[in-house]
């Protein structure tokens, strides 16, 4: 059985459908990328995941549990962690303090809070910087401690929405780096990304999407080099 199953999604605003009949699955273990140009509805299917967005068709399973209707922070304590394109840190509090407070998804104690909140920290490389305020890091760092607050939710399954937007190149093999380490730990992770390389390099598998609706699915070399995909990024001449 999958861990998360997308079944015919559909997702539609004022007669306006964003999401149209999408199925996909990701597999314990499995690193899969949805991939699609801008506007193509891939943070919509993750607004969706979470309840977000209530979906207008379809269902979303998760661990064999259909997630329709259920309360955001219900599925965060299922199991499911995610990060966001804009990444909205406490900026007042320091790192520390913002994993901490993510901790307490699964944590009562203060202690025990902060403890696994340093560890997280230590894993994300953000251990030297736990005292500063979280306004004054820089995007990479922000991005980083994105995840780290994601992680501390203690998910099986990570959304990440764009984390490696705005990297450096040095930037972007760290997060390379910190998304296969935390595959190994045993988090299944859905991407949505556009920076091919960070795409190319971890995924099992990639589902690309066009206005709303699937266009291509399997190994990234099959899709990068799939005659829908080529054109939907690079227009028709380039397909």
């Amino acid at each position: 059985m999958a861990l998360l199953e997308i079944k015919n999604l559909t997702k539609s605003f004022r007669g306006l459908t964003a999401v149209n009949n999408v199925s996909f699955e990701v597999h314990e273990g499995e690193i899969v990328s949805l991939i699609g140009p801008n506007g193509a509805g891939k943070t919509t299917i993750f607004n969706c995941i979470n309840q977000f967005f209530p979906i207008s068709g379809g269902d979303i399973i998760f661990r064999g549990k259909s997630l329709k209707g259920m309360k955001t922070h219900k599925i965060c304590r299922l199991g499911i962690g995610r990060t966001f394109q804009v990444v909205k840190p406490l900026k007042r509090m320091t790192v520390l303090d913002n994993v901490t407070a993510s901790s307490f998804c699964r944590i009562n104690s203060i202690q025990d809070a902060r403890r696994k909140a340093l560890e997280i920290l230590e894993f994300c490389h953000l251990l030297d910087e736990k005292d500063k305020l979280a306004r004054s890091l820089p995007i990479g760092g922000r991005k980083r401690l994105e995840i780290a607050r994601a992680l501390a939710t203690d998910p099986k399954l990570l959304l990440l929405d764009e984390t490696a937007a705005g990297l450096n190149p040095s930037e972007l093999d760290e997060a390379i780096d910190l998304i296969r380490r935390i595959r190994e730990t045993g988090i299944s992770i859905l991407v949505v990304e556009h920076i091919m390389k960070v795409v190319m390099t971890i995924s099992d598998r990639i589902h690309a999407i066009n206005f709303g609706q699937t266009i291509a699915e399997g190994a990234p070399e099959e899709v990068a080099n799939n005659k829908a995909v080529i054109e939907a990024y690079l227009g028709e001449k380039h397909a």
